[in-house]
């Protein structure tokens, strides 16, 4: 029987007793006498009749109001928050029934807040750049998020419930978990995971969980994935050590070759010009050096101003071939160069011929006397492309990757004699990102190579 039922009985009750005590006030009635007894029966009718509207009143106004909200306060501790009651009461009982509508709005948009907020720390916890692990103060992993689960692999369900130590097999980690605990602060530790068959440094940090009365709960594993700084840190490492090793010979040539003059090789007129020379090799090697340092600090930065317009590649290309066809006779090689007429790019006309020449230098400067160097210019459906070939020593495998970093060098002694400063590979390289472009190469050692810009015709 429901909470409805049981007021509609206690009514049914009330009028039941009510009419029972009527009844006997009727039984009374035969003995009394004439006049008194009309009056008795009078006034146990109009007894009667108040007694019921007594009763109808308390029923609407106290009965039904605290039924009903005995109703509302059973479903708001069920956890339903959308109910409300709806009776029209008085005095007490409706400022009663009027304060547990408001706990129950209160409630239910606590509830929604609740959900809202649930929601977005899931968001911003499954969308944070860092893996994250929540550990209870048993040991127990409660939580990870998706970037964890991207550095480590499995499913949540792998993780959740278990003991740290029997998920993760790292030693590095265990030792941070335990140092949190012992010691209630922050503590850091490195690991090295393979994702995507791609070594990648982790850095540990470990956070106590610590609650209002300084408890400690629990520990937060945070896992930074710290590669690219790791890279940017040993690229800084090596521009240092080889801008120091470029500049160490040239500076050590010319102080020798000075000192040299100075004890006397200077009245010796052969030795004079032949040291003399060495000595502006060496200093404009140093010019170029820093020359093309600057050029590739301004890059970096995104200072360069381009002065885009349409280049028209038929009036735009000769001054090159002329320079080019100079080259290839002072080394006896043979150039070729087929482009396709009627062609058109969008760019710096200076910057993309720094490329090009940059690419013919070198491709002359690694190939014999005897081979062939060739510049194609062709269109493609949404880009231009530019190929330079070569047939001269070529590049190795496991170069072709590095070939655009600074100073990088297939073959360093070789590099050096041919005046190269190692840096013209890695500015052809930004002069084209900047215009949109991409650069490859294709190469096998000894037999030569390709490098192959593209330039797309819009941007």
């Amino acid at each position: 029987m429901d909470k409805e039922q049981k007021t509609n009985s206690f009514y049914r009750y009330m009028v039941m007793i009510t009419s029972v005590f009527f009844l006997i006030g009727l039984v009374v009635v035969p003995f009394t006498t004439g006049d008194d007894q009309l009056f008795v029966l009078f006034s146990l009718l109009i007894g009667y009749i108040v007694v019921l509207i007594l009763m109808y009143h308390m029923y609407e106004n106290y009965v039904k109001p605290i039924r009903a909200a005995i109703n509302v306060t059973d479903e708001l501790v069920k956890g339903n928050y959308n109910v409300r009651t709806y009776v029209k009461p008085s005095g007490e009982a409706q400022q009663l029934s009027n304060q547990l509508n408001m706990l129950a709005r209160n409630l239910q948009e606590m509830a929604i807040q609740e959900k809202m907020q649930g929601s977005q720390w899931k968001t911003v916890i499954n969308n944070m750049e860092s893996g994250l692990m929540l550990i209870d103060e048993r040991g127990y992993v409660h939580l990870v998020n998706r970037k964890f689960l991207h550095m480590f692999g499995k499913q949540s369900t792998n993780y959740i419930g278990y003991l740290y130590y029997d998920v993760l097999d790292d030693k590095s980690i265990h030792k941070v978990v335990q140092e949190t605990f012992l010691y209630e602060d922050k503590m850091i530790g490195a690991i090295t995971l393979t994702i995507k068959e791609d070594k990648h440094h982790i850095e540990v940090v470990g956070a106590p969980v610590i609650n209002d009365v300084r408890e400690l709960k629990g520990t937060v594993l945070v896992f930074h994935d710290i590669t690219d700084l790791k890279r940017v840190e040993q690229m800084r490492k090596d521009f240092v050590a080889n801008v120091s090793h470029e500049l160490k010979t040239p500076i050590t040539s010319i102080r020798g070759f000075t000192e040299t003059l100075l004890d006397g090789a200077m009245d010796e007129e052969k030795l004079r010009k032949q040291f003399l020379d060495i000595i502006l090799k060496e200093s404009t090697r140093i010019q170029a050096l820093v020359q093309d340092l600057l050029e590739l600090s301004r890059l970096e930065k995104e200072e360069m101003q381009l002065s885009q317009k349409i280049i028209k590649v038929d009036d735009w290309i000769p001054n090159i071939l002329t320079l080019m066809e100079q080259q290839a006779n002072k080394k006896s090689i043979a150039f070729h160069a087929d482009i396709e007429k009627g062609l058109s790019i969008y760019g710096d006309p200076d910057r993309l011929q720094q490329v090009v020449l940059n690419l013919l230098y070198n491709a002359f400067n690694y190939t014999a006397e005897g081979g062939e160097v060739s510049l194609h210019i062709q269109n493609q459906q949404n880009n231009i492309a530019l190929l330079v070939q070569d047939n001269g020593i070529g590049i190795p495998a496991e170069a072709k990757q590095r070939i655009f970093e600074r100073f990088y060098r297939v073959d360093r002694a070789r590099s050096r004699n041919t005046g190269g400063t190692g840096l013209g590979l890695a500015i052809v390289k930004h002069i084209v990102e900047a215009h949109h472009g991409t650069i490859e190469v294709e190469s096998q050692l000894n037999k030569g190579s390709t490098f192959i810009v593209k330039l797309p015709k819009k941007w």
